[in-house]
């Protein structure tokens, strides 16, 4: 007995089905692999870092903790809240994901329903129906058709065209989240680093008004003794202009912090009207933050591994391009049910359908592709030496904020023996002139002198947080690439 038609069409099908499957096993196109980035064995500036007692040798966590300031704290955690920024980033990184899936929907087959009523007339048959206003069909010209269907389409994957796209796709939001996290890591450095200098900037106008306060008592000292004729009416104005120029100084200085505050308002989302940081002192101490090796900064920093998924998506644009030197082989199925009957469409007798292949090939394209698949490679290229001048430019980082650590501790030791003698010095020319045998421009020269050095030992303190700071941000905060 013959074989049905009908089971031997779906068997060819299903050999076609089947040796497409097998065929979409392979991909065109490099695999991707990390580029190499060369890594010193230990950080130049490094060398000598005092460590503390054992314990986890990096940051975990909330990394801002570490400065042990509960203020501090609570301005970062509404970053990642109300920062309009992060917020933009986030979006983006919802976005890649989003085509992320539209790329892994290309792995099945989209299927079509369609459901279609006509009717149609011709020659004079059409014309008399219409004119006795008839509804019959089929008859005098005019004839109905109503038909329900269901398509099938199938793009067989053969060359790996789908899966290098979905491999870029992927590479690509992974990039995107790591963008977030280094656009966090940096709006979180940013507000900290804001946040020591409005904390310095609150003890130099302290500073200042403690001065203020002293040189009004010098100037009492000095009126008191111009009025009973011990020294001139030079001395009196010599005071008086020092006087009158540092409260001028202490005004000034509240210009900044109020410029502080209003970059950390925004930081946090909110309007700097209505936002305010109570005054409070500068922290007393400084985290010590151990580098670890340089090849972990492969890992601890958004930026690097950004940079490094892009060269990933990159490298599989090219598999991309190449697949479209190969044909594309394309599946369909088609079945459903066509009447001239409404009443009848949903029957055995009016079931209809078809199944079949299609395989495509482009022959001349004038090197279209050729000039795809070359910027793809220049892409890939560019994308590598990017993720290695991003790695550079991190060992760069990590090594500035070292040795700016190390030079500045140096650096405040001499600065506050400056200052203790500066002091010293004040208290000494003061007795003299309180005991008439140095004038009133000594006085006037040392307390300058002392002022000069108090600022800046809270100058150079500032720049030891804000290196303390920085430094947290080069070797990545609290982030791991394996976050991705």
């Amino acid at each position: 007995m013959p074989k049905d038609p009908n089971h031997r069409c779906l068997q060819r099908v299903r050999w076609i089905a089947w040796t497409a499957v097998a065929l979409a096993g392979c991909s065109v196109g490099p695999n991707y692999v990390r580029p190499v980035a060369e890594a010193p064995p230990a950080y130049k500036e490094a060398q000598g870092w005092k460590v503390a007692e054992p314990k986890d040798q990096q940051p975990r966590g909330n990394w801002w903790e570490v400065f042990n300031d509960p203020q501090l704290s609570s301005l970062l955690t509404q970053v990642e809240i109300s920062n309009q920024t992060l917020k933009a980033a986030e979006a983006r990184v919802r976005e890649a994901r989003a085509l992320t899936q539209a790329a892994r929907a290309a792995f099945f087959p989209v299927v079509t329903a369609n459901a279609s009523a006509s009717r149609s007339g011709s020659g004079s048959g059409a014309a008399r129906v219409g004119s006795a206003g008839g509804q019959g069909s089929g008859g005098g010209g005019v004839s109905n058709s109503y038909n329900l269907a269901l398509e099938v389409n199938w793009e067989v994957d053969l060359w790996g065209r789908i899966r290098r796209t979905v491999e870029a796709s992927e590479a690509t939001a992974q990039a995107s989240a790591a963008d977030l996290e280094a656009a966090k890591l940096s709006a979180q450095a940013t507000l900290s680093e804001d946040y020591f200098l409005l904390r310095v900037q609150d003890a130099q106008i302290r500073l200042l008004n403690d001065t203020v306060a002293a040189y009004e008592k010098s100037l009492q000292l000095t009126r008191n003794q111009y009025a009973v004729g011990v020294v001139g009416r030079v001395d009196v104005a010599q005071a008086e202009t020092q006087l009158s120029s540092t409260r001028a100084q202490a005004i000034d200085a509240a210009i900044q912090r109020a410029q502080l505050e209003h970059a950390i308002a925004v930081l946090v989302g909110k309007p700097p009207a209505e936002f305010s940081v109570a005054v409070a002192d500068v922290p007393a101490g400084f985290p010590d933050v151990p580098p670890g090796i340089p090849s972990e900064l492969l890992e601890r920093r958004p930026d690097i591994a950004a940079a490094e998924r892009r060269a990933a998506a990159a490298n599989a644009q090219i598999g991309v391009a190449e697949a479209a030197f190969f044909p594309s082989l394309t599946l369909s199925a088609t079945g459903g049910f066509q009447s001239s009957l409404l009443s009848h469409l949903i029957s055995l007798p009016s079931r209809y359908w078809s199944i079949g292949s299609a395989l495509a090939q482009t022959i001349f394209d004038a090197g279209l592709r050729r000039a795809q698949t070359a910027q793809a490679i220049a892409t890939y290229d560019e994308n590598v030496a990017n993720y290695r001048q991003t790695v550079l430019a991190g060992f760069q980082e990590v090594e500035d904020n070292l040795a700016a650590l190390r030079i500045l501790e140096q650096e405040a030791v001499v600065q506050d023996d400056a200052v203790k003698s500066a002091r010293e010095s004040v208290t000494i020319t003061l007795n003299q002139y309180r005991a008439g045998t140095a004038n009133y421009l000594a006085v006037v020269v040392v307390q300058a002198t002392a002022l000069a050095n108090e600022r800046a030992a809270l100058a150079i303190l500032g720049r030891r947080l804000d290196a303390s700071v920085a430094l947290i941000k080069a070797l990545g905060g609290s982030w791991d690439a394996a976050a991705l």
